[in-house]
């Protein structure tokens, strides 16, 4: 093997280790002279021994300036060798890479410069070691000298344009390495890579968006940086990749779809935007691609539909609006239970309009889908019933929508009706809150005598009689003051004429037996007022407590109101309304003379006209006081239930029989009694309790208490 000592003087190689950079400069282009003349003679044994003996003895020499030299003069050898230089490069790029990691700043800054000027000389035979350099200006882009930084730049802006008029540079093999450093906090890291992915992707021979799924979240993670100058350049470069998307008949949404779902919850609100935009476009532009991330898009786009920038809020809408109005079918993947899954979770978002989108998603399943949903349901419907307690209004009726849309089925309306009332037993407040407005709606929704007659099944056999109770006069007061119930109110005044009013009548009087106030109430709905005077007659003494009296009150009320104007205006038949008169009397004598429904009700009566008891058939009592005529009636006439007075009473009661109505109404108040005295006997026995505690303790009373209590006279006198 050629000795390279022999071909290089002495004086060179020891100028090349010069601590002047003068000289080292001069000695190289010495070195370039030398290796210019071996080429010329094709003798490329020595120019091998020459680069070995630059590598080995500077370039890898444990001194500074060594290594200067050396790096120096294998760029002087490399232009010396110009179009032979490629042949040689395996052995001269290697030692100046190593440079790179070099502990001397300024060696560093020399192997930048050295391998700049090789790049110059080789041009394209120089990616062979793309990859390799790439790492290491990438390492140089946040080098802690300003030089090295500088020169590396120089470097960079180089391997650019060579790589951009290469046909040999493979982008498959370059994209790992961008993948890797795309999670690199650096912020001179980060510009170095958004460089390269903007060149890369100006260059029409390279197909960089083929292969953007593997470093779009890098880009995404980039628009939260600190530095203005690389959000921007991070924007600029999705707004760019954007634009070539919508433009491309060909593009992978799917991988992208899973990356941009995750950064739409980043807490940075400009990458929230910029994703959310993405994925509006992609909804637009995706189609059936999309269908298996149908899920995934919905639970990123429902959080955003809150988000508290206006900007975002709008775009989320938008996206949510699209995204509802595409018609998948299961059959092409469509996951209608994943979908679910998401909407039932975002109901219990603090966030109302999140919430509303979540239902409005259910009740568009529900239209689409039907009996794909209902085989979830078992999954949701606890959710939907916990819905129902929301402080938002808009939120229960949208519930109430998506309920009613279940319950057209038969089982399905029980089920609901069933849960409901369970779920009023367990949370009074929601009786209490949303009782009305639940009921109501339901019946809009579901048809109101459907509603209330599955009630009254329901509530005729529940255990929970003070619950019954209490939701029994919540149903009534529904039934009388809510203008969604005027239908059943007018078939109800038909009772004792029309089959379906009797019939309705009678399945509610069954569970409105709970409270003697409901029962009232629905006899001067029906207008059967004798037996709403038996009803009265029959309370006893038990019956008539705070709870009736507060009851009774609000019915009194209730009558001053447009829905008993036609009972008013019966009073001014008494002759053919006389038990009507006789129940309001009852009313009256219920109630304490002092209260105001004592005088409202007593009022309204002595408002009747005096003269309207001077008909014919009614004989005025001499101590003309009109309201007597109750016990004078004429011979042979009875008032049946419609309040006609008639001698004919066959098949005037339509049917109803009263009796057993009142016995019905009597056993039940019977149990209403046996459960109030054995509550009252359980109170008795716990007071007795805590008071016999209270006499234990007091023995155990310290005596010092007991010596200064003076003894009573009585200790002091006999027996006698």
């Amino acid at each position: 093997m050629a000795d390279a000592s022999s071909v290089i003087p002495a004086a060179v190689l020891r100028n090349l280790a010069d601590k002047l950079y003068e000289k080292r400069k001069n000695a190289a282009l010495e070195v370039e002279g030398i290796v210019k003349q071996l080429s010329t003679t094709g003798d490329h044994v020595k120019i091998t021994a020459v680069i070995n003996l630059l590598t080995t003895d500077f370039t890898y020499s444990p001194q500074a300036n060594h290594r200067k030299g050396g790096l120096i003069s294998l760029a002087a050898a490399t232009v010396g060798l110009t179009t032979e230089a490629s042949q040689h490069l395996e052995e001269i790029v290697p030692p100046v890479l190593n440079s790179f990691a070099d502990q001397d700043s300024r060696v560093r800054y020399y192997a930048c410069e050295a391998l700049y000027n090789i790049a110059k000389v080789v041009r394209g035979d120089f990616i062979i070691f793309f990859n390799e350099i790439f790492d290491a200006l990438c390492k140089l882009s946040a080098d802690s000298d300003a030089n090295v930084q500088s020169a590396a730049h120089l470097l960079d802006r180089l391997v650019k344009d060579i790589v951009t008029e290469s046909d040999q540079f493979s982008i498959e093999e370059f994209i790992p390495l961008l993948r890797e450093r795309m999670n690199v906090l650096n912020p001179y890291v980060r510009q170095f890579l958004v460089g390269w992915i903007t060149v890369l992707d100006s260059v029409p021979d390279i197909d960089m968006l083929g292969f953007l799924p593997d470093f779009l979240d890098g880009l995404f993670n980039m628009l939260s940086d600190s530095s203005h100058e690389i959000r921007q350049q991070a924007d600029s470069a999705l707004s760019e990749f954007l634009q070539e998307i919508k433009n491309s008949p060909s593009v992978d949404y799917g991988r992208m779809a899973e990356i941009l779902v995750q950064r739409a919850g980043s807490p940075d609100e400009f990458t929230r935007l910029t994703a959310i935009t993405w994925i509006n476009e992609f909804v637009k532009l995706g189609g059936d691609q999309l269908v298996p991330y149908y899920a995934d898009i919905l639970g990123a786009i429902l959080p955003c539909i809150s988000d508290k920038e206006d900007k975002i809020r709008v775009v989320a809408r938008e996206t949510n609006e699209e995204l509802r109005a595409i018609k998948a079918d299961p059959v092409e993947a469509f996951d209608v239970g994943a979908i679910l899954f998401i909407a039932r979770r975002q109901l219990s978002s603090e966030w109302e309009a999140t919430r509303i989108e979540a239902l409005h998603w259910i009740s568009t399943l529900l239209y689409r889908h039907r009996s794909e949903v209902l085989t979830f349901l078992n999954d949701i419907f606890d959710t939907l019933l916990k819905a129902l307690s929301d402080p938002s209004d808009e939120v229960v009726l949208l519930v109430l929508d998506v309920h009613a849309c279940i319950a057209r089925d038969p089982h399905h309306f029980r089920q609901l009706v069933v849960f409901l009332v369970h779920n009023f037993r367990l949370d009074n407040s929601l009786l209490e809150k949303r009782g009305a407005l639940i009921i109501r709606r339901l019946c809009v929704l579901l048809n109101a005598e459907r509603v209330y007659r599955e009630l009254s099944i329901i509530l005729e056999g529940e255990s929970d009689l003070d619950f019954a109770s209490i939701m029994v006069q919540a149903l009534n007061l529904i039934l009388i003051t809510s203008l969604e119930l005027a239908e059943i109110r007018d078939l109800l005044k038909q009772s004792l004429v029309n089959p379906a009013g009797k019939d309705l009548y009678v399945s509610l009087y069954a569970s409105w037996c709970h409270s003697p106030m409901a029962i009232i109430s629905l006899c001067f709905l029906a207008q059967t007022y004798q037996h709403a005077s038996s009803v009265i007659q029959s309370l006893l003494e038990e019956d008539i407590n705070v709870k009736l009296l507060v009851q009774l009150d609000k019915l009194i009320r209730l009558m001053e109101t447009p829905i008993f104007a036609y009972l008013r205006l019966q009073l001014l038949e008494p002759e053919r309304h006389i038990w009507l008169f006789k129940a309001l009397y009852g009313l009256l004598m219920l109630l304490p003379q002092q209260s105001a429904a004592f005088k409202i009700l007593k009022t309204r009566l002595k408002a009747v006209p005096s003269y309207l008891f001077d008909c014919e058939r009614l004989r005025r009592p001499p101590s003309g006081d009109p309201h007597q005529f109750l016990h004078n009636m004429p011979d042979g006439f009875q008032a049946i239930e419609d309040g006609d007075v008639t001698e004919d009473v066959v098949n005037s009661h339509n049917g109803i029989n009263f009796a057993a109505r009142l016995q019905q109404f009597r056993e039940m108040q019977h149990q209403h009694q046996v459960l109030a005295k054995t509550q009252a006997k359980s109170r008795n026995i716990s007071t007795s309790s805590s008071k016999e505690a209270q006499r234990e303790e007091e023995p155990r009373r310290p005596q010092s208490i007991e010596r200064n209590v003076p003894p009573s006279r009585s200790s002091k006198r006999g027996p006698g």
